[in-house]
C-alpha cells in the first residue's frame, strides 16, 4: 500500500531523511518513532505528497508521489501534529467544508462529515464553534477530517497530543478499529501507546531507519539473548566470577547490594548500589577479608540465549551461596528504543551518493 524506495529530503544543506526504505502492507497500522529532529514529520509529509523528495521513490496505493499527486492525495487522510481547523468555523461547517475539499459528491457530504463526527466522538458538538472546543476535541475534530472520503491509507502525526487519558485510550481503540479498512502509519512519543496500537514499529534517528520489526521482535533482536534477575546472598565480587564463568553467560552486572546484618562487616564495608559491571578485581581482597564481601545482591546477568537457570542454581549451591529470586526480566520497547538512538552512530552519506536524482535537483524542495 506503501512504498519507499531510497528515499532522501534536503533542505539547502541540510539533510531531513536519507535513503529512506520500507513499505507498509495494506490494513497494517505502523508506528514511527524517533527523538526530535529524526525526520518523522518530513517522512509524513513526503508520504502525503505534501512535498517530493529530493531523491527516491515513494508510491501510495500504486501511484508515485510525483507524477500522480492528485491521486496520492486522493487516497490519503492525514492530521498534521496541529490539526488544520478554522477556530472561527462551526464544526459541522468545517467538515462539511473538507469533504467539499476532498471531493466527496455534494449529496453525500453531510452524510460522510457526520459519519467522521460520530466516529471521532464530536458529534455532540457539532453545532459548536470549534474555537470554543478544549484542545483534546480540537483534535478529535482533526482527525474526523483526516477520516473523510475514506482514504486507503490514514498518517498520524501525534494523534492523541493534547488529550486525557479517558480520551487517548478511546483514541487508541479507534485507531486499533481502523486496521483492515485503512493503512495507517502514525507518529508517537508515547512509547506504551505504539507498543498498545501498533503491529510494527520503525525507530528512526538522524532522517535514517535504524531499526524496524513488531515491538516483540525488537526487544528479541537487540537483547540477543536472554536476561535473568536474581538475589543471591553471598560474596559479591565472588558470586559475579562465578555466574561469568558459566557457559553461555555473556555479562554479570550488580544492580544493588544490602548490607548484611551481622556486625562483621563494619562501616565502610558496603558495596555501592548500583556497582555496575562486576569484575575480577578485588576477588582475592574479598577471600582475605572473609565475610567482608558478604552481602545480599540483585544481579542482572545477560546470556546468549541460552536457558542457564539450571546451571545458575547449580553453581551457586556448590559454593553455598543462597539463591533468594531468579526471573527472566523481559526488555521493553523503551528499553529498544532509546538503546538505538543513543547508540545508533551512523556517519553521515556524502550528498549524492548512491541517490536517484529527482528532476535533477535535490535542492531542499
Amino acid at each position: 500500500m506503501v512504498e519507499l524506495s531510497h528515499v532522501s529530503k534536503r533542505f539547502g544543506g541540510h539533510r531531513a531523511v536519507e535513503d529512506l526504505t520500507f513499505t507498509v502492507g495494506r490494513g497494517e497500522i505502523v508506528g514511527l518513532l524517533g527523538p526530535n529532529g529524526a525526520g518523522k514529520t518530513t517522512t509524513m509529509r513526503l508520504i502525503t505528497g505534501y512535498m517530493p523528495p529530493s531523491a527516491g521513490t515513494i508510491r501510495v496505493a500504486g501511484y508515485d508521489t510525483w507524477e500522480h499527486p492528485l491521486e496520492v492525495k486522493r487516497r490519503v487522510g492525514y492530521l498534521p501534529e496541529n490539526p488544520p481547523v478554522y477556530p472561527e468555523m462551526t464544526v459541522e461547517s468545517y467538515l462539511l467544508f473538507v469533504a467539499a475539499l476532498k471531493g466527496v459528491p455534494r449529496q453525500r457530504r453531510r452524510a460522510a462529515a457526520q459519519a467522521a463526527a460520530e466516529r471521532t466522538g464530536v458529534g455532540h458538538v457539532w453545532k459548536r464553534l470549534i474555537g470554543n472546543l478544549s484542545r483534546g476535541y480540537r483534535q478529535r475534530v482533526g482527525l474526523a477530517q483526516a477520516l473523510i472520503g475514506d482514504p486507503d491509507v490514514l498518517i498520524l502525526d501525534e494523534p492523541t497530543v493534547g488529550l486525557d487519558p479517558t480520551q487517548i485510550v478511546e483514541v487508541r481503540e479507534l485507531i486499533r478499529s481502523l486496521a483492515g479498512e485503512h493503512t495507517v502509519i502514525l507518529s508517537s512519543h508515547i512509547l506504551p501507546e505504539v507498543q498498545q496500537t501498533c503491529q510494527r514499529v520503525l525507530i528512526m534517528n538522524r532522517g535514517r531507519l535504524v531499526a524496524q520489526d513488531t515491538p516483540e521482535g525488537l526487544t528479541r533482536a537487540l537483547r540477543g539473548g536472554s536476561l535473568l534477575r536474581m538475589t543471591v546472598r553471598g560474596p559479591v565480587r565472588q558470586v559475579a566470577e562465578r555466574l561469568r564463568a558459566i557457559e553461555g553467560v555473556q555479562s554479570v552486572r550488580v544492580l544493588e547490594v544490602q548490607e548484611p546484618a551481622p556486625a562483621a562487616t563494619g562501616p565502610g564495608r558496603r558495596e555501592a548500589a548500583g556497582a555496575g559491571e562486576a569484575t575480577a578485581a578485588g576477588a582475592g581482597t574479598d577471600a582475605e577479608r572473609g565475610d567482608a564481601g558478604h552481602g545480599i545482591a540483585r544481579l542482572e546477568v545477560a546470556t546468549d540465549g541460552r536457558d542457564v537457570r539450571e546451571e545458575v542454581f547449580f553453581a551457586l549451591a556448590g559454593k553455598g551461596w543462597p539463591l533468594l529470586e531468579l526471573r527472566a526480566a523481559e526488555m521493553t520497547l523503551e528499553d529498544v528504543f532509546v538503546q538505538l538512538v543513543t547508540e545508533e552512530k551512523a556517519p553521515a552519506q556524502p550528498a549524492g551518493a548512491g541517490e536517484r536524482s529527482r528532476r535533477g535537483g535535490g535542492d531542499g524542495r
